[in-house]
């Protein structure tokens, strides 16, 4: 059966996401997921763009060694060196260049004719392969491009090396019909097409990320560009875990394979929403938490005699286990540490014993601990040494109380505690926070879900914070949810603290 590659660009397109910001531990814990999960590709991100985007392309390079790490330049020689620069301690690096080659953006984005597109995409690609054997050359807006000019600029950089060219659907504009027969006219039109491997990377503008791209590989591509839960600029990419599962479930139809270890899919979903912020939507194909929920007695009935009446695949494929020992406060460290291996979760002696003393905290305040909460506590676990950390906090609250809140903070090794009164709780918390460092966010989303079931269960708030022009998101887990949304709250400020966007006043910290 054909083999088709994924290639995978969440902590790339992923993390372009509005309030989406991964420091560089928090890359290297996704990446190192993804390599579990089998990807061929991994996108590690845009190293020109920022410092902290080298750091995690370069630290990603080097660290994580089974499969391609892969780094996007614009088609000029800044972007490549540096590119380059981050990849060059990698196993097998690929820069992946690009320009626009639609009317609209080489009219109105680059300001550039046909002829100078043409001759800045082989530049680049000739520039990128004296780098490395691994080029890719992507066509941005692709699809809203002519074809005699797309397969002459594929002709082009085919000639000086491309081993990848990448056919996207960048808006979203297209339907699957209609990409399809786009694809099989620049295909046929390219000399050279059968030296190179052909890729697509669909946008979900139009909910048909998922769908064009599976009409592609109805026409022989090669590569399919994804991300983790379907996250990207705007309405997202085309979801990896759909695409997988669509290709092994319809194996019939498409008669091709993928070197996804499937039931690493739910881990690989879980980790990704939690680090990002981005909430999976409970009815999202796969990995939803409603996905192989039953709640019809129909549809009950139909599954307790036989699972395939409604059920095209189990819970099982994609990773998610049904729960055989039941932790809680009287559970030992022995049980603990299985769960935690069960699950695929290496900790050193230090880091478990970090984590065991938190599960025994919560354990107190909760009947049972469930998968979901040992990822939690996990996630929670410090990775690094925060600037600002909670203390204690106190909130009066109440039918005719104007609600207050008392917060205390460590920061860099020094107690601060201030009040202040808010619209609500949680609104009190975070204007307190602001008034003991000086700052002033703004808060632009937040949301609220229980982690498991039960009145006892833990709250995982995630908000979205803009400090002046930039957002940042942050994410909180507590059994109290006022402590959750501060915790929040704190991790938001804490990231924009490290990335100089927000400054802590000297009289507030002398």
């Amino acid at each position: 059966m054909r083999r088709i590659d994924i290639f995978d660009t969440t902590l790339r397109d992923g993390e372009q996401s509005p309030g989406v910001a991964l420091n560089s531990d928090e890359k290297l814990q996704i990446a190192r997921q993804l390599a579990k999960l089998g990807v061929n590709v991994l996108e590690a991100g845009f190293p020109i763009a920022s410092p902290g985007d080298f750091e995690g392309v370069r630290r990603i390079a080097q660290e994580v060694r089974s499969v391609s790490v892969a780094a996007l330049a614009r088609a000029n020689v800044k972007d490549i060196e540096r590119a380059w620069e981050a990849l060059s301690g990698g196993e097998f690096p690929r820069i992946h260049t690009f320009i626009a080659t639609s009317p609209i953006h080489m009219l109105y984005k680059l300001q550039k004719s046909p002829q100078e597109v043409l001759e800045q995409a082989i530049q680049a690609v000739k520039l990128a392969k004296s780098k490395v054997d691994n080029v890719e050359f992507s066509a941005e807006d692709a699809s809203r491009s002519d074809v005699d000019f797309l397969a002459q600029v594929f002709t082009g950089v085919i000639k000086v090396g491309a081993t990848v060219i990448n056919i996207p659907d960048t808006v979203g504009y297209a339907t699957p019909e209609e990409y399809a027969a786009f694809l099989r006219a620049v295909m046929e039109r390219t000399s050279g097409i059968e030296k190179v491997k052909v890729s697509v990377h669909c946008h979900n503008d139009l909910g048909l990320a998922v769908a064009n791209s599976l009409a592609a590989v109805g026409v022989g591509v090669h590569q399919l560009e994804c991300t983790i839960n379907g996250i990207g600029e705007r309405a997202g990419n085309a979801a990896l875990e759909e695409l997988v599962m669509a290709l092994h479930t319809r194996r019939d139809k498409f008669c091709v394979d993928t070197s996804i270890v499937k039931t690493e899919l739910a881990k690989t979903s879980r980790l990704v929403s939690r680090l990002t912020g981005m909430v999976i939507q409970h009815n999202k194909a796969i990995v939803g938490k409603n996905a192989f929920a039953h709640e019809s007695g129909i549809h009950q009935d139909g599954i307790l005699k036989e699972r395939s009446t409604y059920e095209i695949m189990t819970p099982s494929d994609i990773g998610v286990e049904a729960e055989t020992i039941v932790l809680g406060k009287h559970s030992g460290r022995h049980a603990v540490h299985q769960r935690f291996t069960d699950l695929g979760l290496e900790l050193e002696e230090s880091q478990f014993e970090e984590v065991f003393s938190r599960f025994k905290i919560l354990a107190d305040r909760k009947h049972e601990v469930t998968t979901a909460d040992l990822f939690s506590l996990v996630d929670l676990k410090a990775e690094k040494e925060d600037q600002i950390v909670l203390d204690s906090l106190q909130v009066s609250s109440g039918t005719n109380i104007t609600p207050t809140a008392t917060v205390r903070l460590m920061v860099n090794g020094q107690r601060l505690e201030d009040a202040t009164c808010g619209d609500g709780p949680v609104d009190a918390a975070f204007k307190a926070i602001d008034k003991v460092l000086g700052t002033k966010g703004k808060l632009i989303h937040y949301s609220l879900q229980a982690i498991d079931g039960g009145e006892d269960a833990q709250g995982e708030v995630t908000v979205t914070v803009k400090f002046g022009e930039n957002l940042v998101g942050g994410r909180g887990v507590s059994t109290d949810i006022i402590e959750a949304s501060v915790l929040g709250y704190l991790e938001a400020v804490n990231r924009a603290c490290g990335r100089g966007w927000i400054k802590i006043q000297e009289k507030n910290v002398s």
